[in-house]
């Protein structure tokens, strides 16, 4: 149960979840309201895979086993937000705002881990473990973005920058899911980090 191929699938079920949400398409087709449990249940498989994670990860390693430690907590903090923006009474004018975008904590909690996780393995260029590292860092950069392009301005009441908020998410997970599908096909008995 604690593979790396399930945490993988696990990961990267997430990651489609954050990949679709915040398409302008897809909440046209669904709603605000289903968008929003888009968004939950990605966090849900992210939360799942990265406890798994850090239940396989020896304490022994300890960067490891603190990335693992950090992103579970980033994961439970996009939890809270997740469920709170799917239980939101969104009216049909919220349509075409922001659903959901990675709170700060969250991205802060991820940015950390992914961090640890890429500084132990940056000599390694040349292997699976490197580049899930590289691009756990890159998609924790870009939902990093997201959460400031989603600051509400106090002024206007208004997203800082709405498309950039969205396609940043979008961008993170693809990231995190190109990722998960490194940590999927890994033959290891030993599970790398990856970051959602």
């Amino acid at each position: 149960m604690r593979s790396p191929r399930t945490i993988g699938l696990l990961f990267a079920l997430g990651s489609v979840c954050f990949l679709v949400g915040p398409a302008p398409g897809y909440i046209e087709l669904v709603g605000s309201g289903a968008d929003g449990v888009t968004f939950f249940v990605g966090s849900i498989f992210f939360t799942s895979a990265s406890a798994l994670q850090l239940a396989a990860t020896p304490r022994s390693d300890r960067a490891d086993w603190w990335a693992c430690v950090i992103q579970l907590a980033g994961t439970l903090f996009f939890n809270l937000s997740t469920f709170d923006a799917m239980n939101e009474a969104l009216d049909k004018s919220a349509e075409n705002r922001l659903v959901w975008a990675p709170d700060v904590f969250g991205s802060i909690c991820f940015l950390v881990a992914s961090w640890l996780a890429y500084s132990v393995r940056r000599h390694g260029r040349h292997d699976d473990d490197w580049r899930m590292a590289w691009l756990n860092l890159a998609g924790s950069v870009a939902f990093g973005i997201s959460a400031v392009a989603a600051f509400i301005v106090p002024s206007t009441g208004t997203e800082l920058d709405l498309a950039a908020a969205n396609w940043t998410t979008s961008l993170g997970a693809a990231c995190f899911l190109a990722g998960s599908l490194l940590l999927m096909r890994s033959q290891g008995s030993e599970v790398a980090v990856s970051s959602p």
